[in-house]
């Protein structure tokens, strides 16, 4: 059984939203959406919330909701999110009660294979499928399975509900509820044992399906170029339907014509019909089927189709985009809007990091998110007007196009003049005066340093896939899949959306071990130590999280026992270590640093951390300074538990304070450590040189420069620069030994250089 959904309208005077809930699903994760609908659950699932107009449904969260009731309209402002496959309004920032809708939505019929993203968090309804599960319901949260005999759906049972613990029912059922998705599969989620109940067949049902795809009424199908499409008429009722015929509208009815004639269909049989396609010119193509027949509720029967011509491409745009703009810019993140293009149905966002577009998409070419279009990569593809790319860092400039076009499936049609442009720079580390009173000369740093990140909002274990993944580390690649960086090994494990722990075999790592913590074991209740995101990152499970087990990190300078790409397991004199990527040395340093001083978690005294080299935190710390990636991560998190790390705020900090056993260093950055440290990482080379000299500071930038020959003169000078490596041309200077002073942001060193 087939219904269609009426618009649900608000019915309170002068009440306008913002845009329709398909517009809003439209829309780019991470924008901002207002929205009007009737909300089909109350508290029974919880501080959720599922709401509907007449175009799409969507989830709204948050516990301010609580006081919502089943059927309330309502309008709602927060944040698009992806929980695990379910499209979310969450956090919800603000919410408008109307009071009770005057109409209220009637259940969507479905078959299982019309569960789908198109439906998500509508009310639905599945008649004539049993449980695959017999016996009782579990206590408290569950899913289970139904069946139509040949496919099956899940059936979340939420503990809140009165279902749990019941008896399973036997035999055909009828069951409602709200459509969810949990990680690739789509669920229905009734309400109470209400939404549950016998299965009794209608009295005549029609159903059309089109090449073998179950096709609501009043829906949309895409043609394409096909010339001929397979129609199977079914009745799902007892009695015999009557068909009276069909006719075609729209504005390229001619075009389309079929065989569907009068007649009956047995209760439970089906009639195959075709409709045949024949374009009489270019570009989009429409046009309306109407089927005549007895349901009393679906006569006639609609469907919408839309072809393309004999140029095999839909019609192109007048106009692109206008007004491109930039919002909500930060370290980590940003979103984008823009005005409708004429005569466009979709856009596709193109963008690139440091310089302008050069690129456009081509016509008849299918682009999804992540794929390379000439010199740019595709941040967003859909009907919206707005979109946020995932993958932003620190201090980057960032370039944007956006194209208007028509069509699907390899007939798409772009407007590749003119098209909406613009740029925006992220921001860096925002550190306002989070460390005023902070000093670095008082002997009570330590101490006060505790006393600020502490206390901090504390998110969950279980929450870090929604936050630090959904929200940050997880980036695009081609094929509209994703993909997520291992940080111990730097391993890139490409997946398709939603992403889920176990599928992909990624953890979330504790750099400061979770068995070193004094409070071990600390997940049961959770404490801030365990769930706190500053030192959690996501690994490999097998290749490098169970490898690191909990032993403490170091360069292996002795034998090697085990390595899985840029990560390893092996021995630093006699102690066995773990050596992680280059790139993530510094990182994991200043997260060890922050949780020991964070929660006053020393290292020195743990049978287990204290077999951590705070020496080579020091020199990990200095050789792999933050970048930008964790400048962002770290704004993010900020942004996220209202707490910083200092030691990616402040290259001194690790200067003044002994992680070993959390006690002050007076002389700080001035102590024969750090110089010692500095003269050990600068490198000339090579020596001696007749062509390219390279010079560097390794972990560091050069700022400033200056040669000094070995009389003690001066033969060149350079100032305000920040180079990784500086490159010297032998050729200016006259063969000979010379002293090459460098200055960096930790201090200055010096080294030998010799001309051939």
């Amino acid at each position: 059984m087939k219904k269609v959904l009426l618009f649900i309208a608000i019915c309170v005077t002068g009440i306008a939203s913002a845009q329709t809930i398909a517009d809003a699903r439209a829309l780019g994760v991470g924008q901002t959406v207002t929205v009007s609908g009737v909300v089909t659950n109350g508290s029974e699932l919880g501080p959720i919330r599922y709401l509907q107009d007449g175009t799409a449904g969507i989830a709204a969260y948050g516990t301010t909701l609580n006081s919502v009731q089943r059927y309330d309209s309502i309008t709602v402002t927060g944040v698009l999110l992806d929980f695990s496959g379910l499209l979310e309004i969450s956090p919800v920032n603000s919410y408008t009660n109307h009071g009770p809708a005057v109409i209220t939505p009637t259940p969507l019929q479905l078959g299982i294979t019309s569960a789908g993203e198109v439906h998500e968090s509508k009310l639905v309804q599945f008649q004539n499928v049993t449980f695959v599960q017999t016996g009782s319901f579990a206590t408290g949260n569950s899913t289970v399975q139904v069946t139509d005999g040949v496919n099956t759906l899940d059936v979340r049972i939420n503990g809140t509900t009165n279902i749990d613990g019941t008896a399973i029912p036997t035999g055909p059922i009828t069951i409602t509820g709200e459509l969810g998705q949990f990680n690739t599969n789509y669920q229905v989620v009734p309400r109470d044992l209400n939404d549950i109940v016998p299965y009794v067949a209608p009295d005549k049902e029609i159903n059309v399906l089109i090449n073998g795809v179950d096709v609501l009424t009043g829906a949309n199908y895409f043609v394409g170029a096909a010339t001929t499409l397979n129609v199977t008429i079914e009745n799902l009722g007892v009695n015999n339907l009557t068909v009276s015929g069909h006719s075609f509208s729209g504005v390229n009815s001619a075009d389309f014509t079929s065989n569907i004639t009068a007649g009956t269909v047995a209760g439970g049989g089906s009639g195959a019909y075709t409709i045949t396609f024949a374009p009489a010119g270019t570009g989009s193509r429409f046009a309306s089927i109407s089927i005549g027949n007895d349901d009393a509720d679906e006569n006639p029967y609609i469907i919408n189709f839309e072809g393309v011509g004999t140029n095999n491409l839909a019609t192109e745009p007048t106009s692109n985009p206008t007004g491109l703009s930039f919002t909500n810019v930060k370290a980590y993140t940003l979103s984008g809007t823009y005005n409708a293009g004429t005569g466009a149905t979709k856009y596709i966002v193109l963008w690139k990091n440091g310089s302008a577009i050069t690129g456009a998409p081509t016509d008849g070419t299918t682009y999804m998110r992540g794929d390379v279009v000439g010199d740019a990569r595709v941040a967003y593809v859909g009907s919206g007007l707005g979109f946020t790319p995932r993958g932003i860092i620190a201090n980057q400039n960032y370039y944007f196009a956006v194209y208007a076009f028509n069509g699907q499936g390899g007939y798409e049609n772009y407007l590749t003049t003119a098209p909406a442009t613009g740029n925006v720079s992220s921001t860096g580390s925002n550190i306002g005066a989070y460390y005023n009173g902070i000093s670095s000369s008082s002997p009570t740093l330590v101490t006060d340093l505790e006393a600020l990140i502490n206390p901090h909002t504390q998110i969950t274990y279980f929450m870090y896939k929604q936050t630090m993944m959904n929200e940050f580390e997880i980036k695009d690649t081609t094929n509209g899949q994703s993909y997520v960086t291992c940080v111990y090994s730097g391993e890139r494990k490409v997946f398709d959306d939603p992403f889920d722990w176990t599928q992909t075999g990624y953890s979330r790592e504790h750099t400061y071990s979770h068995s070193w913590m004094p409070s071990y074991p600390a997940d049961n209740p959770e404490q801030p130590e365990y769930t706190d995101q500053h030192h959690l990152y996501p690994t490999n499970l097998q290749g490098a999280n169970t490898p690191r087990s909990n032993l403490p990190l170091d360069d292996i300078t002795g034998s090697t026992i085990y390595t899985f790409l840029d990560c390893a397991v092996g021995y630093n004199g006699s102690q066995l270590v773990f050596e992680p990527t280059a790139s993530q040395k510094g990182n994991a340093a200043r997260s060890i640093m922050y949780t020991a001083v964070a929660y006053n978690f020393p290292l020195t005294g743990n049978v287990n951390a204290d077999k951590q080299n705070v020496q080579t935190l020091i020199n990990w710390h200095f050789q792999d300074q933050p970048d930008n990636y964790e400048i962002a991560r770290h704004e993010y998190i900020y942004d996220l538990q209202g707490n910083r790390n200092p030691f990616i705020d402040s290259v001194d900090f690790a200067c003044y304070i002994n992680v070993d056993n959390n006690t002050y260093v007076a002389e700080g950055c001035n102590s024969n450590s750090i110089q010692e440290l500095l003269d050990a990482n600068m490198v000339v080379f090579p020596v001696p040189s007749n062509d390219k000299i390279y010079v560097q500071v390794n972990g560091t930038k050069i700022e400033s420069y200056e040669i000094v020959d070995m009389k003690g003169s001066v033969i060149e000078s350079v100032n305000d620069i920040s180079m990784d490596v500086l490159i010297l041309e032998s050729s200016d200077y006259n063969a000979g030994m010379y002293i090459i002073n460098v200055s960096t942001p930790e201090g200055s060193t010096s080294q030998k250089l010799i001309v051939e």
